[in-house]
């Protein structure tokens, strides 16, 4: 939209809705060819949706899916096998659409809201007492997105004022979500939590807790493979790997990092590590990577640190996370202040980097410090700054 419409937009804070009966009317009114093109006949095997997420330089990836990953998806997202295919249809309701169309969440999904009649709610921005209020209103029986939003929405001062009765599941991804989080986001909306791990590379289906789990699933674990997935711990480095049919055919024009994506079998390498518990419970341990995840979004130091070592009074910089109650992790500037230099805020920090960095990749702290701690390799030593880091929070 032309920048004066999206100001109109952003004011009014609109809610608009995608339902069955528009996508319909559209279906209806589409032609049956573009021009003296025919439209294209279904095919398995066609590209149809590629989502971009960032690799261990920080560089952007475009995962691709072809008709049969989003097919694969849809199933695995509502359970189904062949012989009950048609189940699932016309049994959608109310649908808050929490995060970008291009992300892993929205952009594999759609067919799976088209499946089941779902009418889908966005909002020009995500604001959370918007949010509360299209809940409320429309009646939700489930809201979804990452931990950072369900954060949010208890944060609203009027949470109460809210009648937020109808949610009977909240359904989050996208990263971790403290257990702190998911006890008040359970008491508070009186509605069952799962938390659900996957990435983009997966098509976004991994593992999830159970709505009825334990207090020990609920809160510890990321539960367990959900209905078409299989998962495996790679015995030399506990690294957790991932097959499924909604796993992506591979990046988009870039070979050798898909063959590096995946193992020699066919397993889904995800850099992070874990244990399958006696239960069959997932616990996650860490990731083998740097990379740490912002309120859903991957953020890479390396990239983040490449931009603020340019600042005249940084002579060296790291960054790392620390875990956060609403985004579940936030970026930590530690820092070597030049010599000469007056010691810089986080906010000017941020004011330098702004103009090459998303928003969501900016430090959310900076600590200046007289040296970084190194490994007898003189490289920076990640697992000592974040202890450093931990134990120096808010």
């Amino acid at each position: 939209a032309p920048p004066e419409k999206a100001r109109v937009l952003d004011r009014l804070a609109a809610d608009l809705v995608l339902d069955a009966e528009r996508l319909a009317a559209l279906v209806a009114a589409a032609p049956a060819s573009v021009g003296d093109v025919d439209l294209p006949a279904p095919d398995p095997d066609r590209v149809t949706t590629v989502v971009f997420t960032s690799g261990t330089t920080g560089e952007p990836k475009g995962a691709t899916f072809t008709e049969r990953h989003l097919d694969a998806i849809t199933r695995i997202d509502l359970g189904i096998d062949t012989a009950d295919a048609g189940a699932a249809w016309g049994t959608g309701g109310p649908m808050l659409v929490s995060t970008q169309f291009c992300h892993i969440g929205v952009s594999t999904k759609m067919s799976w809201y088209l499946r089941t009649g779902s009418t889908l709610h966005l909002l020009p921005r995500w604001r959370p007492a918007d949010a509360l209020r299209l809940i409320s209103r429309h009646r939700m029986p489930s809201i979804g997105g990452v931990a950072a939003h369900i954060g949010l929405l208890l944060r609203v001062p009027d949470f109460n004022a809210y009648d937020v009765s109808s949610v009977r599941t909240i359904v989050i991804g996208g990263g971790p979500s403290p257990a702190a989080l998911v006890e008040e986001a359970r008491r508070r909306f009186g509605a069952d939590y799962s938390i659900r791990y996957s990435s983009t590379e997966s098509g976004g289906c991994g593992t999830g807790t159970a709505f009825d789990a334990d207090d020990d699933e609920a809160l510890n674990t990321v539960g367990r493979p959900r209905p078409g997935v299989e998962v495996r711990i790679d015995a030399p480095n506990s690294e957790l790997q991932l097959r499924s049919g909604a796993v992506m055919a591979g990046y988009w024009r870039e070979p050798e990092r898909t063959a590096l994506a995946f193992t020699t079998d066919g397993w889904l390498r995800t850099g992070d590590l874990g244990v399958l518990d006696e239960r069959g419970l997932l616990r996650l341990q860490g990731r083998a990577t740097d990379m740490y995840i912002r309120g859903g979004y991957n953020v890479h130091p390396a990239e983040v640190e490449a931009v603020l070592v340019e600042h005249p009074a940084v002579a060296a910089v790291s960054v790392v996370a620390r875990p956060d109650a609403v985004l579940g992790e936030l970026g930590v500037a530690v820092f070597v202040p030049a010599p000469g230099r007056s010691v810089p805020t986080v906010d000017e920090l941020r004011a330098f980097a702004r103009d090459r960095l998303a928003a969501y990749k900016l430090p959310d702290d900076a600590v200046a410090v007289d040296e970084l701690p190194l490994t007898t390799m003189d490289k920076v030593d990640r697992r000592k700054l974040a202890a450093f880091v931990a134990q120096s929070g808010p």
